[in-house]
């Protein structure tokens, strides 16, 4: 029987396969959700490189955001990414949720980077 951290890593490796396979030559926007805090890295594989990062633990939003753990905090989480990736000459990536589903905090960050121009 598989334990949840199994069954997590399993749904993260089917879907970063599906995303690489089919990535055509764009970095992707990885995320990764804790109890108390948000973060979002934008990666190039072929180099295996970080291009861009930014999280809830950040300088720019720690000070407006009140905790890291709600829905408020991806959206600016997601918009500080965009416009750290625009910074760096990067306009499309691919999504990669990871095993988590695409709700909540997860969409909230996704909404966030679209919205600041972002395209996936």
């Amino acid at each position: 029987m598989l334990t949840a951290k199994d069954r997590f890593a399993r749904r993260a490796a089917r879907s970063r396969f599906a995303i690489k396979k089919n990535a055509g030559g764009r970095p992707r926007l990885c995320v990764f959700r804790s109890g108390r805090h948000i973060y979002g890295q934008i990666i190039d594989d072929r180099a295996s490189r970080t291009l861009a990062a930014a999280s809830s633990l950040d300088r720019d939003l720690r000070a407006d955001i009140k905790t890291g753990a709600d829905q408020a905090a991806a959206k600016r989480v997601g918009a500080l990414l965009a416009q750290r990736a625009k910074e760096a000459g990067i306009d499309a990536v691919v999504f990669d949720r990871g095993g988590y589903r695409y709700h909540g905090r997860v969409k909230a960050l996704a909404d966030g980077a679209r919205e600041a121009g972002l395209a996936f």
